[in-house]
């Protein structure tokens, strides 16, 4: 060849490489979704089918978020909510286990989940599931359409991350990860459960709890009054030195709290690692005291033994083969309260030892409650028992990198979905999903009380209402901040209301309805704001989404009782010192004020209430207890009442109607002396089922007959 001619063709090629690597980078896309979350595996999934050039950018290792990530047991309140491809995921679930080779650990039959795998006879769904058996699914899912997925890719947060057209209507141009690489599309999705895409795009999002005044709602903000569960035993010391403020205050308590019930503040839902764990000998890693343990963590949980607490503090749900989804329960457990109010906007490296500390947490905990001597022997043992799996985040030794973000920045959008919308005060039109679940917030803080003791603040459990719609509008910004961008997880929600929206299978159900409404866009040529939308009705619907609730339909709970209206003395559940009772409960009536308290047919020998009270005149006195009955209710109910004359146990049959306004039993007349106290105690040692307390009447004997 002469020398001139591959001159040249060298000086072009050279030439043209920049170009052509610069035309690699910046890849133009018709979709392109940030986060490989459930959501972001949905919406990929969907757009595909919608035949557009879809790409998936995930910034860690691993698909599937939490659902691949721990959260093995699905909450979302009613199933039948679930269509569309959240569906799907849980019929290849149902598939996957019908198969005899996917039981390792134990055989199909032995598998019990307490009613949560399979809620109706016939159902092709399963909902319980090992954190490797979610990730497998969906990379089959990735491989057989597909679809495009950059791992190991982080969002640029800086000033020019996200390119933005110059002009109005402003539209997201382009994205630049961390690495330069650049990715072009037509329609954005932020499917990250930190919405940093939506915040790097400058659209309008709120941190933290919102005022009840902003919505109109009553469950928003500072909620002292709320704490009833996952609370800490009465009267414990908060400082480091037990009764010396000048020692310093034990760690993790915050010192400008509560703040004003109702008020708005900065803080986030706690955050924890939905841990997988085994009891088999075989497949278990025993718990071990993490470098960097610290004991003082810790003071807390044994102080909270020591007033009182038996139960042991965690949740763990059945998963197939012997594992666990273990959750937060009690006042001192996984959730890591008050340490992650800065992740939602930390950078990637606060983030990042913002995790560790969590992990670090946990690791300490579990070793605290199997190993520590003040930790009572009946917890040590059944702790001891458990540990991490061998064959699952092997790569982290049983532990993931996936921390359960159940609140970070949340956008304010269009429309934003609040309590009222939850319990049916306000009902859309524009439907993409059914939401289901409880309003639900973890605690938010510790605080130290007015009586100088640690108490828990932030955790509302508030249910009783039917499946109900989420706003289309809900998902996308205000019109005047970007025109094509769809927010399926970070959505537009008061902080209550996303504790009830934020569910795995809601937000698949979501990232696929962002998805069909991306597509359409597309095809119509309009902003995300402007689609049609009996168009992007129809599509929903056809691709068997679930739009509306036609099932039966909740009536809000009935309001309880007025102490102050009944006769005599009435004290309310709130009025006593409970050990365990953390189950709130309104299903079945009549009852005073709020509901009432039951042990879940759980931990018997180790839950009770205690009521205590004085007489500023002698005498004889009838004592009542209310209940409403049930038959899953004890028959054997120990009601214990100390009097002027000694100490009386009744047993108090809680499957009969009470005998007084079919709420009230009395329990006996007993002399008591004035400005001396009495008490009444209701346990669950040795009950045959759930064991009620609600509130005790006190009248005297002559008004009482």
């Amino acid at each position: 060849m002469n020398l001139k001619i591959v001159s040249t063709f060298l000086f072009v090629f050279l030439l043209l490489k920049p170009w052509h690597a610069q035309a690699q980078q910046e890849a133009r896309y018709d979709v392109v979704i940030y986060g490989g979350t459930s959501a972001g595996v949905a919406a990929a999934v969907q757009a595909e089918r919608m035949d557009k050039r879809v790409l998936l950018i995930e910034p860690t290792q691993r698909l599937g978020g939490l659902s691949s990530g721990g959260l093995g047991q699905t909450d979302i309140g009613n199933k039948a909510a679930i269509g569309g491809i959240s569906r799907e995921f849980y019929r290849d679930v149902r598939r996957h286990y019908v198969d005899p080779s996917a039981w390792v650990w134990q055989a199909a039959d032995e598998y019990k989940s307490g009613g949560q795998s399979v809620t109706a006879a016939g159902e092709d769904t399963m909902w319980t599931f090992e954190p490797h058996v979610a990730r497998d699914i969906f990379h089959r899912w990735i491989n057989e359409y597909s679809i495009e997925v950059r791992f190991g890719q982080r969002l640029d947060r800086g000033s020019d991350g996200v390119t933005m057209t110059e002009s109005v209507p402003w539209k997201i141009v382009a994205i630049r990860m961390e690495s330069g690489e650049v990715y072009r599309g037509k329609v954005f999705l932020d499917c990250s459960y930190e919405g940093d895409l939506l915040a790097a795009a400058k659209v309008a999002y709120t941190v933290g709890r919102e005022a009840n005044a902003t919505y109109g709602e009553t469950l928003n903000g500072v909620q002292v009054a709320q704490a009833k569960h996952h609370q800490l035993m009465p009267g414990i010391d908060p400082y480091l030195e037990a009764g010396n403020p000048q020692s310093g205050m034990l760690p993790h308590i915050d010192p400008t709290g509560p703040g004003i019930d109702g008020q708005t503040d900065h803080r986030v839902q706690a955050y924890c690692f939905r841990m997988c764990l085994t009891d088999h000998p075989e497949n278990r890693i025993p718990f071990h005291k993490p470098d960097g343990y610290d004991e003082r963590w810790y003071e807390l949980l044994l102080r909270n033994f020591e007033a009182g607490e038996t139960g042991v503090p965690w949740i763990n749900s059945a998963m197939p083969n012997r594992k666990t989804d273990t959750n937060n329960r009690l006042g001192f457990s996984t959730d890591f309260i008050g340490q992650n109010y800065r992740y939602p906007e930390a950078d990637y490296a606060q983030r990042e030892r913002i995790v560790a500390q969590h992990r670090l947490y946990q690791q300490g905990l579990c070793w605290t409650l199997a190993n520590h001597p003040r930790v009572p022997a009946h917890v040590r043992r059944e702790v001891s028992r458990w540990g991490m799996c061998k064959d699952e985040f092997s790569e982290g030794d049983g532990w993931q990198d996936q921390l359960y973000i159940r609140e970070a920045r949340r956008m304010i959008g269009q429309y934003v979905m609040t309590q009222h919308n939850c319990q049916g005060r306000e009902t859309v039109e524009d439907s993409v999903g059914v939401a289901a679940y409880t309003m639900d917030s973890h605690n938010q803080q510790r605080y130290v009380n007015a009586e100088g003791h640690v108490r828990n603040e932030g955790d509302v459990q508030v249910g009783g209402f039917s499946p109900y719609p989420i706003s289309y509008r809900s998902l996308v910004p205000k019109r005047n901040e970007c025109a094509n961008l769809l927010v399926p997880v970070c959505l537009s929600a008061s902080h209550i209301a996303f504790g009830s929206i934020r569910m795995e299978p809601v937000f698949m159900v979501l990232g696929q309805s962002a998805a069909t409404a991306a597509s359409e866009a597309i095809d119509q040529g309009v902003a995300v704001q402007d689609i049609d939308p009996a168009k992007l009705r129809k599509r929903l619907l056809d691709d068997g989404q679930v739009l509306a609730w036609t099932g039966p339909r909740k009536s809000p709970p009935r309001p309880g009782l007025d102490p102050a209206k009944l006769p005599g003395v009435v004290m309310d559940e709130e009025e006593a010192t409970l050990r365990g009772f953390s189950m709130a409960g309104t299903t079945v009536y009549p009852y005073v004020r709020d509901g009432y308290r039951h042990d879940g047919n759980a931990e018997k020998g180790h839950q009770r209430a205690r009521f205590t009270f004085q007489f500023e005149q002698p005498g004889r006195y009838q004592v009542r207890v209310s209940y409403s009955t049930h038959p899953n209710r004890a028959t054997n109910v120990p009601v214990r009442v100390t009097h002027a004359d000694g100490e009386s146990t009744v047993t108090v049959n809680q499957r009969k109607v009470a005998s007084v306004d079919r709420l009230f039993e009395p329990i006996g007349t007993y002399r008591f002396e004035a400005n001396r106290e009495y008490g009444l105690t209701i346990s669950n040692e040795g009950t045959d089922g759930h064991v009620i307390v609600d509130a005790i009447q006190i009248l005297k004997s002559d008004s009482a007959e």
